[in-house]
This record gives structure tokens, C-alpha cells and sequence, in this order.
């Protein structure tokens, strides 16, 4: 993690916050030698967005074998 003081975060942020976004690393800033404030990478969202709804539930499904064959089991739908 690296530690910038505020003033010169100030005077370089967007470098800054390029750098940390590109090395996925914190950056901890400090006043007067007190830390202040984190920066911190964005988790990637490339992962987490799908671009349609199509393929978005893939691996989540369950098939079973055969869904209209007979059960063992004995039941009374009436009760």
C-alpha cells in the first residue's frame, strides 16, 4: 500500500487514482502525518456484468434425468 500526503494528492490525483485502478493497489492518504483517507481499486466488473440476459444464468440450472417418469414413492393427493 502507499502512502501520499494530501497536498500532493491534490496536485496529482488523477494520475493517482490512474495508477491505482491499473495496479489494483491502495493508496492511503495522509495529513500532518495522520492517515485521512483510502484509495482503493474498484473489484473488477468486467466479471460481474453480462451484456444480455442470454448465457447471464449459465451452470445454474439443474437437469434431471427424467421428469415424466414414475416415482417410487407412494402418495394420496387428497389428504
Amino acid at each position: 500500500m502507499g502512502v501520499i500526503s494530501a497536498a500532493e494528492f491534490e496536485q496529482k490525483c488523477i494520475k493517482i487514482v490512474d495508477e491505482v485502478a491499473a495496479s489494483g493497489e491502495k493508496m492511503l492518504i495522509t495529513r500532518n502525518g495522520v492517515a485521512v483517507a483510502e484509495l482503493v481499486p474498484v473489484p473488477d466488473q468486467k466479471k460481474k456484468q453480462h451484456k444480455s440476459i442470454i448465457g447471464a444464468m449459465k451452470g445454474s440450472i439443474v437437469i434431471y434425468d427424467d421428469l415424466v417418469e414414475p416415482v417410487d414413492v407412494e402418495w394420496d393427493a387428497l389428504k
